[in-house]
């Protein structure tokens, strides 16, 4: 009987170093996996040439800059307004001095007139982004103490761009979208047309600025 058992012992003790020898092996395997795959994920620095040159591209102003530059000086704004609830218009008047400023990067606009028999002062700040490729604008008045941020492309064809935006409706406290289309109709002329969307869904004009040059 122990000639038997002893063999059967010794065929198991074989089985279980075989089996302990293979998961062995297949350890060094699965690290060597886990180092290949943590190596690819390693990203190769960039060449200090090429991020200069990316920086430098970013800080220059670009052909969208010099479209922004042909605004600089004073222009005279005829603006009328639509409220949801009344068909009939407003109408105010507003002075625009625009320049560029941070060595032509940005263009600044300063707004001043009468609004609803109140002074107005507003400003609006333009930038061309290189790396997004896109215009930004922002927007803050006397009116409020928000800030309006929007986003647009320019469109050849139409000569405008089309800036899409959020803002808090302060009788609702809720974020509404707003669009602004600024039509560059000659040098000397511009159209401005401001959109929201109400409650119901539906887009609704409600300002629109002619502005000329002086």
């Amino acid at each position: 009987m122990q000639k038997i058992i002893l063999p059967l012992l010794a065929i198991t003790l074989s089985i279980s170093s075989c089996k302990k020898v293979e998961e062995e092996k297949v350890e060094p395997t699965d690290m060597a996996t886990e180092i290949k795959v943590e190596e690819t994920i390693v990203e190769t620095p960039l060449d200090s040439a090429a991020v200069a040159k990316a920086w430098a591209d970013y800080a220059t102003p670009s052909k969208a800059h010099e479209m922004l530059a042909k605004d600089t000086g004073t222009w005279d704004a005829e603006m009328t307004f639509w409220m949801p609830e009344s068909p009939e218009p407003q109408k105010a008047k507003s002075v625009a001095t625009y320049k560029m400023i941070l060595d032509g990067k940005y263009q600044e606009g300063i707004f001043k007139g009468e609004m609803f028999g109140m002074s107005f002062e507003g400003r609006g700040m333009t930038a061309y982004d290189n790396a997004s490729k896109e215009f930004i604008t922002t927007w803050i008045d006397n009116m409020g103490t928000g800030m309006m941020v929007s986003r647009g492309q320019y469109d050849e064809t139409s000569k405008s761009i089309t800036f899409e935006g959020n803002m808090v409706d302060p009788i609702t406290g809720k974020e509404k979208k707003v669009k602004e289309v600024i039509t560059y109709i000659d040098d000397k002329n511009q159209k401005m047309e401001m959109y929201e969307v109400n409650s119901d869904g539906k887009e609704f004009k409600n300002m629109e600025i002619l502005s000329k040059k002086r």
